[in-house]
C-alpha cells in the first residue's frame, strides 16, 4: 500500500472510531438526527460490467438532489446516500474504498460507527462490482432495496413496495450506455408509482473504470435536474444533448487528426440526436467548408441563417480568426447563401 493509500485508510480508521484528530463522525450530526435532511427518494448505483464505468442515478421529491445523494470516484466506486441524509457516507465512503476496503467492508463500518444507522438508505459498489446496500429499520414505509450482480436499487418514502422491484426488473433489459441503463430504471421507477409526494429534482452521475489523473476527463456523466415539474423528462433531453455534444467533441479531435470522413460522422451523429440544435449544424456546416466541400455546406449554412441570421455575421469573423479559409470569395458565398 503506498503513502497516500496509507494515510487514506489511517483518516478513515480515525474516522470510524472518532479518534482525536479525526472526523467527528459521532459527534456532529448524527448527534443531532432532527437536523438532517430527510431526502426520502428512489436510486440505483451500478456498475457496467464490459468498461468497467460506475455510476449513480436518483430522482427524489427534493431540491436538487443531485447536491447530496451521488457520489463516485474513477477507479474506486460509488455511493448513494439517502433517507435521512448524512453526506460523510458518501465522502467517507469513497475514502474506505479508496484505500482498498470493498463496499460491503465499507458500508458495515460506517454504519456500525452510525448512532443513527436505522434512519439510513445507503449504496455502495466498488470498482470490483462488490454491492453493499443498507436500508434502516426505521426508514418511512414503504422503503426496501434490492441486490444484485453488479447493481443495487433502493426506495424509501414510495407509494408503494412495487418500486424498487420494477427498477431492477428495468435494469435487468436495459441496453444503451450505463447512463442511459440508469435511467430506463428511474423511469420503471415512476411508472411504478414512484415517490409518494411526487418528483422534484433528479441526478446522473457516472465515472470511468480508472482514474487518469485528470478529474474532468474522468467523469464520463455528471447532469442534474434542479427543480423540474417532470425531472425525469427534463434529465433524459439533457443526457441526451450530452450524448449529441460528446459525438461534436469526437468530431473535433478527429478534425484535428485530419481524419475528415470520421468528423463528419460525428457530426451527423450529433445532429440526428438534436436536429434543431442550429450550433452543431453550424460547425457541421465550418468543417465541410475546412474540408474543402463548400457545396455540401451551403444548404447547412442556408437553413442556419433562415432561423436566425446571426449566424450569418459569425461567418466572416471565423475566416478573420483563422478558423475559416482565407478566401473571400468563399466566404462571400457563405454569408451570401439564402439571401433575398
Amino acid at each position: 500500500m503506498g503513502g497516500s493509500a496509507v494515510r487514506a485508510a489511517i483518516v478513515a480508521l480515525a474516522l470510524i472510531v472518532g479518534v482525536p484528530g479525526g472526523p467527528a463522525w459521532v459527534a456532529e450530526s448524527h448527534a443531532r438526527p432532527g437536523a438532517l435532511r430527510p431526502v426520502h427518494t428512489y436510486s440505483i448505483v451500478a456498475r457496467d460490467p464490459d468498461t468497467g464505468e460506475m455510476g449513480v442515478a436518483v430522482q427524489s421529491h427534493w431540491f436538487s438532489v443531485g447536491s447530496l445523494i451521488p457520489w463516485a470516484e474513477a477507479g474506486v466506486g460509488a455511493v448513494a446516500t439517502q433517507s435521512f441524509v448524512d453526506v460523510r457516507y458518501g465522502a467517507s465512503g469513497l475514502d474506505l474504498m479508496r484505500a482498498g476496503w470493498s463496499a460491503e467492508q465499507t458500508l458495515r463500518a460506517l454504519t456500525e460507527a452510525d448512532p443513527h444507522a436505522e434512519i439510513r438508505q445507503v449504496a455502495m459498489i466498488d470498482a470490483k462490482g462488490t454491492v453493499a446496500v443498507h436500508t434502516g429499520g426505521r426508514c418511512i414505509q414503504y422503503a426496501g432495496h434490492e441486490l444484485a450482480e453488479d447493481f443495487a436499487v433502493q426506495a424509501n418514502l414510495m407509494l408503494n413496495d412495487g418500486v424498487w422491484p420494477a427498477m431492477a426488473a428495468a435494469f435487468r433489459t436495459a441496453t444503451g450506455t450505463l447512463a442511459q441503463r440508469m435511467l430506463q430504471a428511474l423511469e420503471a421507477a415512476q411508472r411504478a408509482g414512484g415517490d409518494l409526494r411526487g418528483r422534484q429534482s433528479a441526478a446522473i452521475l457516472v465515472v470511468r473504470a480508472r482514474a487518469t489523473g485528470r478529474a474532468w476527463e474522468d467523469r464520463v456523466v455528471d447532469l442534474h435536474v434542479e427543480d423540474h415539474p417532470q425531472p425525469l423528462g427534463e434529465l433524459r433531453r439533457l443526457l441526451t444533448l450530452h450524448e449529441a455534444y460528446q459525438h461534436m467533441n469526437r468530431g473535433d479531435l478527429a478534425m484535428e487528426a485530419n481524419d475528415v470522413e470520421a468528423a463528419l460522422r460525428e457530426y451527423a451523429a450529433a445532429q440526428i440526436l438534436v436536429p434543431e440544435n442550429l450550433e452543431m449544424r453550424f460547425w457541421h456546416g465550418v468543417s465541410l467548408v475546412n474540408a474543402h466541400r463548400v457545396e455540401d455546406a451551403l444548404p447547412i449554412f442556408a437553413a442556419i441563417f433562415e432561423a436566425d441570421e446571426n449566424w450569418r455575421s459569425l461567418v466572416p469573423r471565423l475566416a478573420a480568426a483563422g478558423l475559416l479559409p482565407g478566401d473571400p470569395a468563399v466566404i462571400d458565398r457563405i454569408v451570401s447563401v439564402g439571401r433575398r
